[in-house]
């Protein structure tokens, strides 16, 4: 049986999720737009990294926090599925 913790976090589910928390279509939400100008802030920011931390990433606020846009934290995340255990 697949779970969370075995399904790889995708870029958009990233979008997905967070267009959900800021009311906006997921295709309204582009890579590299300002997700804190789109209405993200650093609670909903802390809820994402709880969210996508069950997939098994060893996950920061600060990792987030370092980039405003989706392709950087799209960026912060392939490099962490890549250190983990078995991927690859």
């Amino acid at each position: 049986m697949t779970t969370d913790r075995t399904v790889p976090l995708t870029l958009e589910r990233m979008r997905a999720d967070v267009a959900r928390l800021i009311g906006e279509a997921p295709e309204d939400v582009g890579d590299d737009d300002n997700l804190m100008d789109l209405g993200l802030d650093s609670m909903r920011v802390l809820g994402l990294v709880m969210a996508w931390g069950e997939h098994g990433l060893p996950l920061e606020f600060s990792h987030l926090a370092e980039h405003t846009t989706l392709a950087g934290w799209w960026q912060v995340v392939q490099g962490l599925q890549r250190d983990l255990p078995g991927a690859g």
